[in-house]
């Protein structure tokens, strides 16, 4: 590092916007050489925190103190000088460029006397930094050609070619597998060992738990407590963030129903079409579908509700023989699919939230060629009601709600439509802890009145503690089903590693 560690330290920050109070005398402290863990429910103020730490917005009091130099705030420019760098959620990667020109961007290396690019300069100049973070790629590579994980590395090869001090990682895990996780916490490690400051701002609490030196919690915009390393546990971190300690799940019930409500009949997928796929899901019952991430659940999932073709087999619906590659034929015979990417294929972002809702309902809800507006809004209403989708305003853009609010309108558009089956792909990915115990007493009410619920998640705990059965794929088959008294990581580590 060319630059001494970050001291920073937010003093009684507060950050109000009309009718709502984002930041409440929170304070903050940070140095080189820690990861500092910051955790809280959505809209507990996190969001907000980094974006006065990146300068993007002014809080309206308190103090940001950067080197022993106070500020009222920061602009972008201040914070990038101060070596302030971020890794988003969201990659801000470029494909047609390689990933010399993603590092460098806006900041590239030219020859005189024409101003051209050098190439072989930029090489030069990001290969160390590549190589601090035992990257498996090279400076010359397409970026198009990288996996999610390198994908993240990549960003923070960005915030270190800027020199920063203090890296903010914004959920980088959402997306990455078990080992890519790993390798991701492992540059952590390696960034504190060399003098940075990170904060880690995540959903995932385990993680949290390993890799942090102290932990940060917000609450309703303010501080809720600190913890120390020998004081991080999930418990207590799930305590600090809800204010009060929720405990054990209740032990699951037996499924409801006995009657197959979907069934897989030597079903397979263009990604595996060799392997074929033989399962049955029962109603009221809560199937999980573990694997590893490729194994192929996604691409069931798809084909069962007609987004993918299929390849070969039948898919039934209590009874019913689905037409291949029709979600017409899905919807109609009460299958609904809770997508893992909700943004972009659960939701119309711009459309309000009303419209969400109402909109794989318009067939009962047009009078003539219109809408008929009392009634969606009725419906909008009643299904905010239901599932206590935290709103202001059914007109809002549903993208202003929290993830967790997000997934309850998505759910909520198919709810409306009284189906039979809903399969639900990472149901809780990117929302917190209390939204996820919405969601799972959600997903127990409806497995109580009947519907069968087809769980893919790769949160191993979210899939032993809320599935009846689960069934375990391997590369593109169902490498065993685990009965409720065996449900245990060890057996569903077994069934997918083959």
């Amino acid at each position: 590092m060319t630059k001494p560690p970050i001291a920073l330290s937010l003093t009684d920050v507060t950050k109000v916007y009309p009718g709502v109070v984002a930041l409440e005398r929170v304070n903050l402290s940070l140095t080189g050489g820690e990861i500092v863990g910051l955790i809280g429910e959505n809209g507990a103020g996190k969001s907000t925190l980094m974006k006065v730490l990146g300068g993007t917005i002014a809080p309206n009091a308190g103090t940001i103190t950067v080197d022993g130099h106070d500020h009222a705030a920061l602009t972008p420019r201040e914070a990038n000088d101060l070596g302030i760098a971020f890794v988003h959620q969201e990659l801000n990667t470029f494909g047609n460029l390689d990933v010399a020109g993603n590092i460098l961007l806006g900041r590239e290396i030219v020859s005189a006397p024409f101003g051209t690019l050098d190439q072989a300069a930029m090489v030069r100049t990001v290969r160390p930094i590549l190589d601090v973070l035992g990257a498996k790629f090279a400076p010359e590579d397409s970026a198009a050609d990288l996996s999610l994980a390198d994908q993240q590395i990549l960003e923070v090869a960005k915030a270190l070619s800027m020199k920063a001090r203090l890296v903010i990682f914004d959920e980088p895990t959402s997306s990455l597998t078990v080992s890519e996780t790993a390798r991701l916490l492992g540059v952590m490690r390696q960034l504190r060992d060399d003098g940075v400051a990170v904060l880690f701002i995540s959903h995932r609490l385990a993680e949290i738990e390993e890799v942090a030196d102290r932990v940060v919690v917000l609450r309703d915009g303010k501080n809720a407590g600190d913890l120390p390393r020998a004081d991080i546990s999930k418990p207590r971190m799930v305590e600090l963030m809800i204010g009060r300690n929720i405990g054990r799940d209740a032990s699951r019930i037996a499924p409801s129903g006995t009657a197959p409500v979907l069934e897989f009949c030597a079903v397979s997928t263009t990604a595996y079409p060799s392997s074929k796929v033989d399962l049955t899901l029962y109603g009221g019952e809560i199937l999980g579908l573990a694997g590893l991430v490729g194994a192929g659940r996604s691409e069931l999932a798809r084909v069962a509700f007609g987004i993918d073709p299929r390849n070969g087999g039948e898919v039934r619906v209590s009874g019913i023989t689905l037409a291949p590659d029709s979600v017409a034929s899905a919807i109609a015979a009460g299958l609904c699919l809770v997508p893992e990417n909700r943004k972009e294929e659960g939701l119309i972002l711009d459309f309000a939230v009303r419209e969400n809702i109402s909109l794989p309902n318009l067939g009962r809800l047009r009078r003539g060629w219109f809408v008929d507006r009392p009634a969606e809004r009725d419906l909008g209403t009643a299904s905010r009601d239901r599932l206590g989708i935290k709103t202001a305003t059914l007109d809002g853009a549903v993208a202003s709600l929290s993830g967790g609010n997000q997934q309850k309108v998505v759910l909520a558009k198919w709810l409306a439509m009284s189906p039979k089956v809903i399969i639900m792909d990472e149901p809780t990915r990117g929302i917190d802890v209390g939204a996820k115990r919405e969601v799972y007493a959600l997903m127990r009410a409806l497995a109580d009145t009947g519907v069968g619920i087809l769980m893919i998640s790769s949160d191993m705990e979210e899939v032993i503690g809320i599935s009846d059965r689960v069934a375990v794929m391997s590369a593109g088959r169902v490498a065993g089903i685990l009965d409720h008294d065996v449900i245990s990581e060890p057996n569903i580590l077994r069934l997918a590693v083959g």
